[in-house]
């Protein structure tokens, strides 16, 4: 998908909802800016505030199918962020993962909107598959709203309880 054009998508949200500008990336088509900006973020997200020692850039976020999905505010900061990985890469399903809101949005119900289009654009792109997802075991009923079904047993990633998730094909159309 190199010089494919981003993809926009434009929230029409209520007024508690900051309206946002969706963007899919791929890799090649993040400037600079925003790719500093999203590491930025998510280090201060993961690694400051979640406290787990790790090295964020992990070389899944170059791959020529890995999205970047990006919510812009009208100050064109990034107010929420998530990554969608190929099937193969972190699962044997396409998943997505570093799920963030920035600090300054959270409790403004951007987290539903920010999966929505996440799903949106894997059905866009890999029509009918399956998503799994690593997800903290304490929002597992966040992602069941959205179709997902826990798919395993506890387990500690950095230091933090996870669990696996599958969301099946055509969940919750």
């Amino acid at each position: 998908m190199h010089g494919a054009e981003p993809r926009w998508h434009h929230g029409g949200m209520s007024d508690a909802i900051p309206t946002l500008r969706w963007q899919a990336l791929t890799f090649a088509q993040l400037d600079a800016a925003t790719l500093y900006a999203l590491l930025k973020l998510r280090s201060e997200v993961f690694v400051v505030e979640q406290r787990c020692v790790y090295l964020d850039p992990d070389g899944k976020d170059a791959h020529p199918d890995a999205l970047h999905v990006v919510g812009r505010a009208e100050d064109g900061g990034i107010a929420a962020y998530l990554r969608i990985l190929p099937a193969g890469l972190s699962y044997p399903q396409v998943s997505f993962g570093r799920v963030l809101t920035a600090p300054a949005y959270r409790g403004r119900g951007l987290g539903d909107p920010l999966v929505r289009v996440a799903l949106d654009e894997i059905e866009r792109r890999w029509p009918g598959t399956d998503v799994q997802i690593g997800a903290q075991a304490h929002l597992e009923h966040y992602y069941a709203r959205h179709g997902f079904v826990r798919n395993s047993d506890t387990y500690l990633d950095d230091g933090i309880p996870h669990i696996d998730m599958l969301r099946a094909a055509g969940a919750l159309k």
